[in-house]
């Protein structure tokens, strides 16, 4: 008897891990389809300028939900949070497919983004309670990668594609199956094992404070360059205020949103520190090489999607290799590693300049690709490995915040040195060229309209303001370098 119910919770286990393997197939996918039509979306909805807020309202919706689905799932249990997320993430892509304008496409952006936070973060929790052993957790974990990597190769293809030939609509609507599948699957198969915070007082206010205050920062952010700077800082400072509020809320809390020990733990905010600098540098890659090979190249959006292939083969490829290799290189080095084949991709951008052409895209994507894979699966390990047994959940989800945090508030950075470059360039031209114009520059359906004269012109005010992301992002992988350098060159004196 007692062997039937081990395979019937095989059994279980095993569909279960399938539905939410689902999740990295739709978190893939909705990540370089939504790139890849970027350029139809804000020439339809007359809306480059609000490319920052596109790109950063989803993510600022993940970071702020992250840490909230986390303890929800404590309370409730994460067969109710994951559900629930899902639904929240499937609404939300049903809505931006309906959009008629940029107001209610951000908005709808923005509830795809706050169930995202829980879809993508839930499973991993999970994968820590159904898979006791490592190693078993370990494989998981690598066809969770690759099932990212493979829909991030056909996101690419299927967002071109559907661009071409329907419209950008359609490309949201290809995770309305894919979550009604894992939703009902995991309603009916999924127990949960345990509700950890079952019982305990909510930390409502912590919650509320750090809901406001990234808010606050991430306004604050966005505003710079529009706005005066007084209320910026304003912004930012009640933001930061707030923040210390919830640390200070926090650690007299029972059931704390944050808990304060994970900081005081030197290598897990080691690990923290690595993912919040690479991932705030390679989401401008991410972004906006799409965009490059389509307004700065004036190739297709399907050709535009393209350039994401070769960093999703080679990111699977980098992940991969971790467990070959970490027996003989220590974590400093293997990050160093990844760290470096970013480094590479960006300076080949500045090195080809605007006449990159469209075979360096790719090249330079696959090493990005590789770096990142590498550098995710080796921290993503080591958060776990680093923390404390008790705190492995609240550790995951805490790198996964910090991740998401990195890139909201970068991606809304690169979008204010986008805007910045693009005034300028228009400024410069005495107004001749305008950012309807730019608009319809970006995407390559629209370019055709425009006047062949002005095209190089508007081409190069496109590209100063892509070079300026890019040397950003350069100079964030650099930090990363040295300060992972240095900790290779200390780890290994200890050693000896």
């Amino acid at each position: 008897m007692n062997g039937d119910d081990d395979l019937d919770l095989a059994r279980r286990r095993t569909i279960v891990t399938g539905a939410l393997l689902l999740s990295n197939i739709m978190a893939g996918m909705d990540g370089t389809i939504v790139n890849t039509a970027l350029p139809a979306i804000t020439s339809d909805l007359h809306a480059i300028q609000y490319m920052g807020w596109i790109v950063a309202i989803f993510l600022f919706g993940m970071a702020v939900a992250t840490p909230l689905w986390s303890k929800y799932g404590e309370h409730k249990g994460n067969k109710q949070a994951y559900i629930t997320a899902t639904s929240l993430f499937m609404v939300g892509a049903i809505f931006q497919g309906l959009a008629p304008n940029i107001v209610c496409f951000i908005i709808a952006r923005a509830i795809m983004g706050i169930g995202a936070g829980g879809m993508n973060t839930i499973p991993f929790i999970v994968y820590a309670e159904i898979y006791a052993n490592l190693k078993q957790r370990a494989t998981v974990l690598g066809i969770s990668s690759a099932c990212f990597g493979t829909a991030s190769i056909i996101g690419p293809l299927l967002g071109g594609w559907i661009v071409d030939t329907w419209s950008w609509h359609w490309v949201f609507y290809v995770n309305i199956p894919i979550a009604l599948v894992a939703i009902t699957i995991v309603a009916i198969f999924y127990q949960n094992v345990k509700k950890q915070a079952a019982g305990k007082p909510v930390d409502y206010l912590g919650a509320s404070l750090l809901v406001v205050s990234l808010i606050l920062i991430l306004v604050a952010v966005q505003l710079i360059g529009t706005i005066s700077s007084l209320i910026v800082v304003a912004l930012a400072i009640i933001g930061c205020g707030l923040l210390y509020w919830m640390v200070r809320v926090d650690r007299q809390a029972v059931d704390p949103i944050v808990p304060s020990r994970l900081f005081t733990n030197h290598e897990l905010v080691l690990d923290f520190l690595l993912f919040i600098i690479i991932w705030g540098s390679f989401i401008a890659f991410i972004i906006y090489i799409p965009m490059w090979a389509q307004g700065i190249l004036g190739l297709s959006a399907l050709l535009g999607g393209m350039t994401q292939i070769p960093g999703a083969f080679t990111n699977f490829l980098g992940s991969e290799l971790v467990p070959f290799v970490q027996d003989r290189l220590n974590k400093y080095q293997l990050v160093s590693i990844g760290a470096f084949t970013i480094f590479v991709a960006f300076m080949g951008l500045m090195i080809g300049g605007q006449h990159s052409p469209f075979w360096l895209l790719l090249i330079l994507g696959a090493f990005e690709g590789f770096g990142v894979g590498l550098v995710f699966n080796i921290l993503q390990i080591n958060v776990q490995t680093d923390a404390e047994l008790q705190d492995v959940p609240i550790a995951t989800s805490m790198g996964y915040l910090l991740r998401i945090l990195s890139q909201t508030f970068m991606s809304a950075i690169y979008g204010v040195i986008l805007n910045h470059s693009l005034l300028s360039g228009i400024q410069h031209a005495h107004y001749h060229i305008t950012m309807g114009m730019l608009n319809q520059l970006s995407n390559a359906r629209t370019a055709s309209h425009l006047p062949t004269v002005l095209l190089p012109e508007m081409r190069q005010i496109l590209y100063s303001g892509y070079h300026n992301i890019v040397v950003t992002a350069l100079v964030l992988i650099i930090i990363a370098l040295i300060l992972v350098l240095t900790m290779a060159v200390k780890s290994r004196r200890q050693i000896g």
